[in-house]
């Protein structure tokens, strides 16, 4: 799984969430950082309301936390949403000696982006393209 660290700071270089079933996303500064949830049909759904989504909690009663506003939660992507977010720029991913390269092609140049997980490396890309 994806690091809290740059799952933020993919969100702080402007990755947009829209929340659909099977998201991982953590509720930050509520010391629950270390809690993952997972949106599901069930149990955690998000409802629309006209003042913006809301991520509702359902059968949760032990504890008091029923929902969160969207823009208080922090996606977590997963491998595959990250290698999709990368789109016709991902050229490839190959093993190095200790984790991943993942190779952008962009406008003709290659760039290449390590991590010690596929997850990482592609964040580390993502990251560059969102900043660029």
């Amino acid at each position: 799984m994806l690091s809290i660290v740059l799952a933020r700071a993919l969100h702080d270089a402007g990755l947009q969430w829209t929340p659909a079933r099977g998201d991982s996303f953590v509720l930050p500064d509520r010391e629950m950082d270390s809690d993952v949830f997972v949106l599901s049909d069930m149990t955690i759904e998000v409802h629309e309301f006209p003042a913006g989504p809301v991520i509702g909690f359902n059968g949760t009663t032990e504890w008091a936390l029923d929902s969160v506003e969207q823009s208080e939660a922090l996606w977590v992507p997963a491998e595959h949403q990250l290698r999709e977010l990368l789109g016709e720029a991902f050229a490839g991913l190959a093993p190095t000696g200790d984790g991943y390269r993942v190779t952008l092609r962009v406008d003709g140049a290659t760039s290449g982006y390590e991590g010690a997980s596929p997850s990482e490396a592609y964040a580390r890309a993502l990251l560059h393209l969102l900043r660029s």
